[in-house]
């Protein structure tokens, strides 16, 4: 029996399905070690984001205590911490906001939580 011969055309064809198997498998590799590397941090910016709030909620506690005269700032644990207070007029009703930031903004590791609470004045 003769083999067929092959034309041009179809030589080729064997080589261009290696060559998208292998970009294939090259595209999903970068694409599991990219989730590998999202899923290891994504337990640490939790836990970033829960400090962040506990440290507004330190900020909010000190304004409180400091009532009428709560704005100010601070450093906690190695965020900043900025709170505000004014007054709801006629009411006595103070409005306190505390913010805890760490990181500049735009960075990957950039955090920050901002917590609001009402009192009434002394």
């Amino acid at each position: 029996m003769k083999k067929p011969v092959l034309t041009h055309r179809e030589a080729g064809f064997a080589l261009v399905n290696a060559i998208f198997l292998l970009v294939v498998l090259a595209f999903l590799g970068v694409v599991m070690v990219t989730l590998s590397g999202v899923q290891s941090r994504t337990p640490v910016f939790a836990l970033q984001g829960a400090r962040a709030y506990h440290a507004a909620r330190s900020g909010i506690e000190w304004g409180i205590a400091k009532v009428p005269a709560c704005n100010g700032s601070a450093d906690n644990s190695g965020f900043t911490v900025a709170v505000t207070c004014t007054t709801i007029p006629a009411s006595g009703i103070y409005v306190i906001s505390s913010t805890a930031t760490q990181g500049s903004y735009g960075s990957i590791d950039f955090v920050s939580r901002t917590v609001q609470a009402k009192v009434t004045g002394p």
